[in-house]
């Protein structure tokens, strides 16, 4: 028998930031990002990037539970920008959803959707024109079913 589990969205706290920067790594190694390509400072770099993110970009963090245990979460921020943002808030004021990752064992259970869910309600009340995201090939099923559409971003490997 199938026992329906209660999953909890929540705010993350500051003291939950090597939390979420241990689901960055886990994320990169699910998506076949070899051990030696990432920093072995991984940790310091990811809570400095928070923190800063915190202090200048609106950075906020959620967290899914399950039984009190954290079994994903997500992080979003105001979108910094690639160029100079010469735009009016009104018009284009982005935000950027980041790391969102669910434990292996609790996948294909909605949970990514309600995560990506509560940063798109964040970007939306801190009053950005839109999210973006770079999606996984398994996330991006997840954010279509959000609405999330492709964009015009090309890339070429150098």
């Amino acid at each position: 028998m199938l026992i329906e589990q209660q999953i909890t969205i929540r705010e993350a706290t500051q003291q939950e930031d090597s939390l979420i920067a241990k689901h960055f790594y886990l994320m990169w190694q699910d998506i076949g990002v070899p051990d030696d390509a990432i920093n072995p400072n991984w940790l310091e770099i990811t809570l400095q990037f928070i923190e800063q993110a915190r202090r200048d970009l609106f950075y906020k963090a959620f967290l899914a539970e399950v039984d009190s245990a954290v079994v994903g979460s997500a992080s979003c921020q105001l979108y910094s920008g690639l160029y100079p943002n010469v735009f009016i808030p009104e018009y284009r004021k982005y935000g950027y959803i980041w790391c969102v990752y669910v434990e292996p064992s609790y996948r294909k259970q909605g949970i990514a959707k309600q995560l990506t869910s509560a940063t798109v309600n964040y970007l939306k009340a801190i009053g950005c024109t839109r999210a973006v995201l770079n999606a996984s090939p398994l996330g991006k099923p997840v954010y279509e079913s959000l609405g999330f559409s492709n964009s015009n971003a090309m890339q070429l490997d150098l």
